[in-house]
């Protein structure tokens, strides 16, 4: 029985690309009965075993285990997420990054923070004392998260991104208006994409990209163009989980005097000592704080 991929959704048909094939060729097929019956859906991004049938198109007989699943964009056995934050027009929202952070974690992904529109920085940004390009970036890999800088103008950095997703199923999210789209178009020349970026806006908005869709690189990998994380409502994610979403918490949360410490106010909490010993960055620390509010306020609403 043929393996494929399923690289794109669209209107109840499933397009599969078979194990080995050429670049862009795809069977289309339709999901079996059974899937409705045990309430299964083929998502983008699943390896599938398929049945071709007469017509030259198919049917996708089984589902095989995945290694992740996202929600939003709804895509199987991506392993890794860019992160695309600007660092000019518009400006570097760290909040809304540390909330990507949380999200990536809890889904079980890794995460590549990419810092784009690096060209928008005057000489003057850059000889400043602290560097604020280089304070962010050392702040993140000193907490283990990789961190490219780069410029779809000059070129810098798109190199290094796109080696980076050799042989990964890969999914691009962040900041609206980031420049998303003019990355992928820098890393593929003869891409195109429609270069809206709304297709990145949290929330509501009409999207450049309505479906799900794989594009394939030539090293192997495979971006999924969507809209993004739709909504980063902390919906998924239990009050209890936040913490441990907080690589550096994970660490020091064992040694806290309390199991199942809020890391808030019990005594002989590591991770409010390390703060204070400035081991932990403030600004995680708050964003750790404000999102606790968040949940609960949201945990009374519903």
């Amino acid at each position: 029985m043929p393996e494929g991929l399923i690289v794109k959704a669209l209107s109840g048909y499933y397009y599969v690309k078979p194990e080995g094939s050429a670049p862009g060729e795809v069977i289309q097929c339709r999901g079996r009965g059974i899937f409705k019956k045990k309430g299964l859906t083929p998502l983008v991004g699943d390896q599938v075993i398929y049945t071709p049938t007469e017509n030259g198109e198919g049917t996708v007989d089984e589902i095989l285990p995945r290694a992740t699943e996202l929600v939003r964009p709804p895509i199987a056995n991506a392993r890794l997420a860019v992160l695309l934050f600007s660092l000019k027009e518009p400006d570097l929202n760290l909040s809304l990054l540390d909330k990507f952070l949380v999200h990536i974690e809890h889904a079980g992904l890794r995460a590549l923070i990419c810092l784009t529109k690096e060209d928008l920085l005057g000489e003057a940004d850059k000889a400043e004392e602290a560097d604020p390009t280089e304070q962010v970036k050392q702040l993140y890999e000193e907490i283990g998260y990789d961190v490219i800088v780069t410029s779809s103008v000059s070129g810098l950095g798109t190199d290094e991104v796109r080696s980076r997703l050799a042989g990964e199923i890969s999914v691009f999210s962040g900041q609206s208006g980031v420049g998303k789209s003019t990355l992928l178009n820098a890393m593929l020349p003869g891409l195109s994409l429609e270069t809206s970026e709304i297709s990145l806006k949290l929330g509501r908005g009409r999207h450049t990209t309505r479906h799900v869709e794989l594009i394939e690189l030539d090293n192997g990998g495979y971006v999924a163009d969507t809209p993004g994380f739709s909504q980063l409502d902390f919906l998924e994610l239990g009050v209890e989980e936040l913490s441990s979403c907080f690589r550096e918490f994970r660490e020091l949360a064992d040694d806290c005097k309390f199991r199942g410490c809020s890391h808030l106010h019990e005594p002989g909490c590591r991770v409010r000592e390390a703060l204070e010993r400035g081991e932990v960055a403030s600004s995680r620390y708050e964003h750790y704080v404000q999102f606790q509010q968040e949940m609960k306020d949201k945990k009374r609403r519903y």
